[in-house]
């Protein structure tokens, strides 16, 4: 299913390598970075988007492209290994895909459930597994408490597909950390989403680069060569 969704990955890297025109020697330094957003709360004007947007405006200032994916607004069926058909019909799942391969580095944001991340983001997961190699991952989690176990539960899911994460997240307390404007109000936060941005485009570059530079080699000793 995963397959049908995406075609193959092999001929996603090449389309995406095609179309932004990069010299396999320039593919280690890479100019810009196309960054997606992910936002999995139901809840329209969530905190959690909120942030996200925060996030991906900050990491325009350093020359990163972003989209942002509100998955409540594209009605993802519950993911069935054994259905292709919806895989085809399904435009908005379709578009969700496009942004999953265009992408090279993700910000992941859930709400926390009961420790855990909201079932909309556990089934866009699901859908999922050679698209997020190589890629690098931040995570930002709305929660009263540090929602530590949310965002493990994500980096577990990006780590079992190859890719890869920044060593921390962020937890954001909508009712603490904003104002009735939603503006953050929390300084601490403020920093620590300007140094998420940052450091998401800085190493995203680095990791994605290496990652399309190895692809297109002929290099054995590299977990990349199952995917050539």
């Amino acid at each position: 299913m995963r397959q049908l969704v995406a075609r193959t990955f092999r001929e996603n890297i090449l389309e995406s390598d095609s179309k932004s025109r990069r010299r396999k020697e320039d593919i280690l330094f890479m100019k810009s970075l196309n960054v997606l957003g992910v936002s999995s709360s139901m809840r329209e004007g969530s905190f959690g988007t909120k942030t996200l947007k925060i996030v991906l405006d900050t990491a325009q200032k350093y020359e990163a492209k972003t989209r942002l994916l509100e998955l409540r607004k594209m009605g993802m069926p519950l993911y069935n290994p054994d259905s292709d058909s919806s895989m085809q019909s399904n435009m908005k799942l379709q578009k969700v895909t496009d942004d999953v391969n265009w992408a090279d580095a993700f910000v992941l944001v859930s709400p926390d459930y009961h420790g855990s991340t909201s079932g909309s983001m556990k089934n866009f997961l699901d859908y999922y597994w050679e698209e997020f190699a190589g890629k690098t991952f931040g995570y930002v989690c709305t929660s009263h408490e540090k929602g530590l176990t949310v965002m493990d539960q994500m980096r577990t899911a990006v780590r079992q597909c190859y890719g890869w994460s920044l060593p921390y997240g962020i937890s954001v307390n909508g009712e603490d950390d904003f104002n009735e404007v939603g503006e953050v109000v929390n300084s601490v936060l403020d920093k620590r989403l300007k140094m998420l941005a940052r450091d998401l485009v800085v190493y995203g570059k680095l990791i994605r680069g290496q990652f399309l530079q190895d692809i297109s080699s002929e290099v054995t000793d590299t977990f990349v060569a199952r995917y050539r």
